[in-house]
């Protein structure tokens, strides 16, 4: 009985103990937010982030940095959940080279000592947080899609087709968010204060030259309500020109399946999928595409799917709310007739 009472109030004591420790650790988290930015707006996909951060606990505190980017401070500011952003602002940090926003973010790390730096789970978010961890000497946990606790993350893996829940050990956690994994917060409301830190950086490694982006009318991929991608049932690039028009009645981006990319029917930035995009859109169609899994890891997450495909085998009708078996060469002009006639 002496045993057993002994036993009992050890258990009761390891629980306490490590209710305290969670209790303090929580008290005690910091987390810094990396701004994506295009020296004039906030990218969208940081404000899933800043959500992200929130759930963390603590003070949440953003960086932002570039040549010209006061403006931006000022609109990151305003996101609820902010208390604090840095500004490095320099020329040595134009077009945000990894290598140089590198630098400045180990300065405030180093300043501040966050228990997380988080990221957008973009090629720029991907680009700069490795680096961190190299120099740190911690493991980035990449693509986080839940966060149960402050050392305990959830992602995804195999492309998508299991869940791994992830604990870290590392003093400082570097990860990497995925933003149609959590809900935007408001780019209004908040009232952060602003300060001024260093952006001066020597970067003898890369050196930023130009910028060469397209130019359109129609929403940006990863962050349009609607999403309208062809694979390559579409057979050339010229047949795009169908899913152009159609966007353009329905107010909708226009996207491409790996397949369509590597063949050479639309440039790369249009690609969705494990290695391009990831989208999470209130409807996406799937013209000709027949559902690869690489491709599905980027747009299973929309509210609404549906697929046009000639082929009633496949893939991609098993993760759709709709499907349509035809000919898109007759469906897409149909489509975009019916809603010409309205």
């Amino acid at each position: 009985r002496i045993q057993i009472l002994f036993e009992q109030q050890d258990t009761m004591l390891r629980t306490s103990a490590r209710r305290l420790l969670s209790s303090v650790k929580c008290r005690n988290a910091s987390t810094l937010v990396l701004v994506e930015h295009d020296s004039a707006n906030v990218n969208a996909a940081t404000l899933n982030t800043v959500t992200a951060a929130t759930k963390l606990g603590g003070a949440v505190h953003a960086i932002v940095a570039g040549d010209n980017c006061s403006e931006v401070a000022n609109k990151a500011a305003q996101i609820p959940g902010i208390e604090k952003v840095f500004v490095a602002e320099s020329p040595s940090l134009k077009g945000q080279v990894a290598e140089s926003v590198c630098q400045v973010l180990l300065d405030i790390q180093g300043q501040n000592n966050y228990t997380h730096i988080l990221a957008n789970g973009t090629v720029f978010g991907k680009n700069v947080l490795p680096r961190i961890g190299a120099k740190l000497d911690v493991a980035p946990i990449s693509d986080i899609i839940g966060i149960e606790s402050e050392d305990t993350f959830v992602r995804t893996i195999y492309a998508g087709n299991a869940i791994q829940t992830v604990e870290s050990g590392d003093a400082i956690k570097l990860i990497t968010v995925r933003g149609t994994a959590f809900e935007a917060a408001p780019a209004e409301g908040g009232n952060a204060s602003v300060e001024k830190v260093s952006g001066d950086v020597t970067n003898d490694k890369s050196e930023y030259l130009e910028a060469k982006l397209s130019k359109s009318d129609r929403p940006e991929l990863a962050s349009a309500n609607i999403v309208i991608s062809g694979g390559r049932g579409l057979k050339n690039g010229e047949n795009f020109e169908m899913l152009y028009t159609l966007a353009d009645k329905m107010g909708a981006a226009v996207g491409a399946s790996r397949a369509a990319v590597d063949a050479g029917y639309v440039p790369s930035d249009l690609q969705v999928g494990q290695t391009g995009k990831m989208v999470a859109p209130d409807l996406y169609i799937a013209v000709g595409i027949s559902g690869a899994i690489q491709h599905l890891a980027g747009m299973k997450d929309s509210k609404t799917i549906v697929a046009i495909n000639k082929d009633s085998e496949a893939p991609i009708f098993q993760v759709s709310d709709y499907g349509l078996v035809d000919d898109l060469f007759k469906a897409v002009p149909e489509m975009i007739e019916s809603i010409e006639q309205q």
